[in-house]
């Protein structure tokens, strides 16, 4: 999958993951290439486009340690249940080097579970997994 297909196809699983849960699940997201010489973002929508880059590194660390824990697949994907404020809350492997980070600004996905709704909104979020499993972002 190019750049523009994967941004399109995140947006989309988004979309349907609001209308799913009568309000955002996530109100941030970021593409990224992460390496260890060096990372670019590739895409991001949400409230923070002047000042997220400035915290990113710290706003991953929690979920980036589960990364590591786990080696996570491409399409796989994983969950944090106490990330508070800006730290991300979810994360997909999108490619060989490529992931997908989410976050809910003032919620934590403790609290975004309580609401029944949660089981529905997961949906979408497992066919975007599917999606980049089957066709990884180059």
């Amino acid at each position: 999958m190019n750049l523009d297909t994967a941004r399109t196809t995140v947006i989309q699983a988004l979309g349907r993951m609001k209308a799913a849960y009568n309000q955002p699940v996530f109100d941030e997201w970021v593409l990224v290439k992460l390496a260890r010489e060096s990372g670019a973002v590739l895409a991001y929508d949400g409230p923070r486009a002047d000042t997220y880059q400035a915290r990113f590194k710290n706003d991953i660390a929690p979920l980036q340690a589960e990364m590591e824990a786990r080696k996570l697949a491409i399409g796989d994907f994983e969950f944090i249940h106490g990330a508070h404020g800006t730290h991300f809350d979810a994360c997909m492997r999108l490619g060989p080097a490529s992931y997908l980070f989410c976050n809910h600004t003032t919620k934590t996905m403790d609290e975004i579970r309580k609401d029944r709704l949660w089981l529905e909104a997961q949906k979408p979020f497992v066919e975007l997994s599917v999606k980049f499993r089957d066709d990884p972002l180059a």
